[in-house]
This record gives structure tokens, C-alpha cells and sequence, in this order.
């Protein structure tokens, strides 16, 4: 054969190979994992789809929730960024991770990639890219990365990419850990995002009111590509219930040896992306029922205070203001309507009790905790008269905390309990779940106040604390 001829079919294989990469995200993966034997299994397929839509404008935010170890990462943190520059050569992108040395090391692989296949992909790196966490491409195009809680401020993205926000369930079971990581999203992060700008996480459930949580009850339109290591009912991929995701890396036997060294409750989170809370000796929240809106029904209704009048600051993790609003419904029901909760000085707090009672109307009863002496008494009065028109119920604290809570507990031990669905029921149960040996209980107090205002003629019983079971 000539030589002429031979050159000309490599020429021609390799503009093949170049138009495929350039426009195929699955073309170019399958390019790049060369090297390590390793092909996109069906799983990754679905998450290429999902990203090339990102790129195409399609969908501007994505959230990836897979199991540790279904290479999530290496497709979406890593293959996507390079091949993002081929689509938008000019655009910048931010990664972040829970630390700023991984967000640094996804950064390091991207640009490597890049400059490792420049010609093929059709973006180079400019001049003397040295710095891992942060880089240029000759078209314009840069690449920062840093910690979730680091700074980010003067940078600009088209693409954000956050990959595992949160470090441990340590950090995941701390209510402040994870108000600092929504902070940093909402605050930090987001104003970052140029106009049309996109966002995609991608990370495994640790808790119920995680990022991925808070996200998914949020009013944005988040599309959610949720892939447990065991299929349950309408699986995306059209898998049977309890097919494992990736076969190939680890079937059924190897995810079950798994699932019995970690427990119940980080298998269903890491692994299955349904996080729960643990159930209390106390509380028994398997038992406690979720309404997807508040019932239409008869009943009684109060809301029921336990106040607070400090402001959070450096240093102090002071106790909530918490309003929480019950229902009695004629089928002798109790449903946890709402929950008001803030941390503020008493004029926050006088106002906080003033609105929720404007938003809830004449018919809701109010209960306010009367401290001992003339300065109980004197708060109270003062409450009452900013409530006029409102009936208003007061009286002192009485007895141990415990004792006051187990009528309601045990009423949740009944199954006669509710919850309306919302953003307040991940705190309020993670309260319920380690009372009364957690460090707050605010929240259990009003329940405990709210009951005892519509069941009047029910002594407190016995604390009775019931054995550990998984929820």
C-alpha cells in the first residue's frame, strides 16, 4: 500500500477522532480512560447524557447523587471540566470540595488532561500554567478552584462544580456545619454565577438536611440524578429492585459485606441516597408520620412558644426562640403544622411572635412560658398587649423537661403523630432524635407546651426510655 495512502487514512482516522472527542462528551471519555482499561458503564452513560445537557444549555442545574465509589468524580469533576473548554473555550469555571487541597487535586487533573491532549480537544493551556488550583487556557478560558470554606471573592463562573461539599457524617450531623455550608452556597458561591451560568453537585447523602436536602426542597429547579447502589422501585436506569449499580465493580455479596460493617443508617444514606435519622429512646420517630400538605380537617389549633433572647456570635451557641403551631384534629390526631425558629435580642423576638400570630390568624391559640417572678410576669403582660385581639395562654415551666415531653412521646410511640412536610422537619427531628440527652431541646419544650395546651386533663406519665432501633 502506498505510503501516500497510508498517510492519508491516519489523517482521516484521526479528524475522526478529533470531531468525536470535540463533540461527544461518551466519545471522549472512552478516549481519555484509555490508558486504564476502563469503558463508561451504563451508570456513567446517564450521567454523560446529563452533563452534555448542561453544556448544551439544556439544564442549568444538576445534582449527582451516587454511591463512594461509582466514579462519579472521575466523569464529572474531572472529564467533563476538559471537555467544557472544547464547548465554551472562553468561559470560567469554579471547582470546589469540602477541602481546598481536593478541589486542588480535581483542578490539577483537568489541566493535565488538557495539556496532555491540547490538539485533540482544541483548547491548550496558556503559557506557564504552573499553579494547580488556579489556570488559563490560550482562548481566554480559566479554571479556580478552592474549599468550601474558602474564599472565592472577584471570581466569576459560568460553570460551577462542587464535588463532595461535606467531609464526614461528624460534619453532616452538625447543625452549624451544615448551616455554614448553605451560608457559603447561598451567600458566597451563587453570587458568583454569571447570568446563564450553570451548577452541578456531585456528592453521596449524609444527612436529611444536607446541601443536597436543603437543595431538592428549595424553590429552584433542580434536575436530580439520584442512583443508589441497590435499585429500588423506578429505578432511572431501568434496573430491577436490588440490582447493583456497577455489577462489574462490585456486585451484590461485596455491597452487602459492605452494608453490614457500616450499620443500617450510613448504608441507607451513603449508599441508597435516602439518609435517616436514628430513632431516640425516647421519641420513637419511625413512628411519627410526613403529610405532603397541611390536612383540611376540623380540630383545635395553638401555637406554643419557648423563648430565647440572645443573639449567635463568636463564640456562643446560644438556645432558639422556637414557635411551634400543633393541630387536634377531631379524628384525635396531632399534626405538627409549622415551626417558627430564630436566634435574635427580645425585640426580634417580640416581633417573630407578632407576625407568626398576624400569618396564623385570630383562631390559633397562643402559649407563652411564664418565668417565676415580677420580670416573668412583667413579659408576659407586655406580650399579651401586643397580641391584643388574640387569645393568649400563659403559665410557668413545671417539672423536669422529660417529664413534660413524655405525654407527646408517647402519643408519637402511638403512631398519632404527624409532621407537614417541610424544610423545619430535618431539625426538629435530628432535636427529637438525641433528647433529652442533646445539647438543645427548644424545639421539644414547645411540643411539649403545645400538647399539654390541647390536652389540659393528661398528667404527665412515667419516662419510659425505649431501646435504639433503626428508623
Amino acid at each position: 500500500m502506498p505510503s501516500s495512502l497510508v498517510t492519508w487514512r491516519s489523517l482521516q482516522k484521526e479528524s475522526h477522532l478529533r470531531q468525536g472527542i470535540r463533540t461527544s462528551l461518551a466519545d471522549w471519555s472512552r478516549f481519555a480512560l484509555q490508558p486504564s482499561g476502563l469503558q463508561p458503564a451504563a451508570h456513567h452513560l446517564r450521567l454523560i447524557a446529563e452533563l452534555e445537557a448542561v453544556s448544551r444549555g439544556e439544564l442549568d442545574r444538576l445534582l449527582v447523587l451516587m454511591p463512594p465509589g461509582a466514579a462519579k468524580s472521575t466523569y464529572a469533576s474531572v472529564l467533563f471540566p476538559a471537555w467544557w473548554f472544547t464547548q465554551h473555550p472562553s468561559s470560567a469555571i469554579i471547582g470546589a470540595s469540602y477541602t481546598a487541597d481536593l478541589a486542588a487535586h480535581f483542578s490539577r487533573q483537568v489541566r493535565n488532561l488538557i495539556g496532555e491532549h491540547a490538539t485533540r480537544l482544541g483548547c491548550s493551556l496558556a503559557a506557564d500554567q504552573r499553579n494547580a488550583a488556579s489556570w488559563r487556557t490560550s482562548a481566554g478560558g480559566s479554571y479556580h478552584s478552592a474549599g468550601v470554606h474558602g474564599p472565592i471573592v472577584g471570581r466569576r463562573a459560568d460553570l460551577v462544580v462542587i464535588d463532595d461539599p461535606i467531609k464526614s457524617q461528624a460534619e453532616a450531623d452538625s447543625a452549624a456545619k451544615r448551616d455554614h455550608i448553605w451560608s457559603w452556597y447561598r451567600s458566597d458561591l451563587i453570587p458568583r454565577l454569571k447570568p446563564r451560568g450553570r451548577v452541578v453537585i456531585i456528592m453521596t447523602r449524609w444527612h436529611e438536611d444536607d446541601l443536597g436536602g436543603r437543595l431538592l426542597q428549595g424553590s429552584e429547579n433542580w434536575r436530580s440524578l439520584c442512583l443508589p447502589a441497590l435499585a429500588t422501585e423506578d429505578d432511572p436506569l431501568g434496573r430491577a429492585p436490588g440490582e447493583p449499580l456497577w455489577p462489574e465493580w462490585e456486585d451484590r455479596a461485596a455491597l452487602q459485606r459492605k452494608r453490614d460493617a457500616i450499620g443500617e443508617r450510613a448504608w441507607s444514606a451513603l449508599f441508597q441516597q435516602s439518609p435517616k435519622a436514628a430513632v431516640s429512646g425516647m421519641f420513637r420517630l419511625d413512628r411519627i408520620g410526613l403529610l405532603d400538605a397541611e390536612p383540611h380537617c376540623d380540630g383545635a389549633v395553638v401555637r406554643a412558644w419557648d423563648l430565647a433572647a440572645t443573639n449567635q456570635g463568636a463564640g456562643r451557641n446560644p438556645d432558639w426562640t422556637v414557635g411551634l403551631k400543633l393541630l387536634r384534629a377531631a379524628s384525635g390526631q396531632f399534626v405538627i403544622l409549622d415551626i417558627v425558629r430564630l436566634r435574635g435580642g427580645p425585640h426580634e423576638v417580640e416581633e417573630a411572635i407578632a407576625e407568626t400570630a398576624r400569618r396564623d390568624g385570630f383562631g390559633v391559640t397562643i402559649g407563652l412560658p411564664q418565668d417565676p417572678g415580677q420580670a416573668g410576669r412583667a413579659q408576659v403582660l407586655y406580650l399579651t398587649r401586643k397580641l391584643v385581639g388574640y387569645q393568649v395562654k400563659a403559665s410557668p415551666e413545671t417539672g423536669a423537661k422529660a417529664t413534660r415531653a413524655s405525654p407527646i412521646a408517647s402519643q408519637c410511640g402511638a403512631g398519632n403523630v404527624q409532621l407537614v412536610r417541610a424544610r423545619w422537619n430535618a431539625a426538629f427531628l435530628e432535636e427529637l432524635q438525641v433528647f433529652p440527652d442533646g445539647e438543645k431541646d427548644d424545639q421539644v419544650d414547645a411540643l411539649s407546651r403545645a400538647f399539654g395546651m390541647l390536652t389540659p386533663d393528661v398528667a404527665p406519665a412515667r419516662v419510659v426510655r425505649l431501646p435504639i432501633l433503626a428508623r
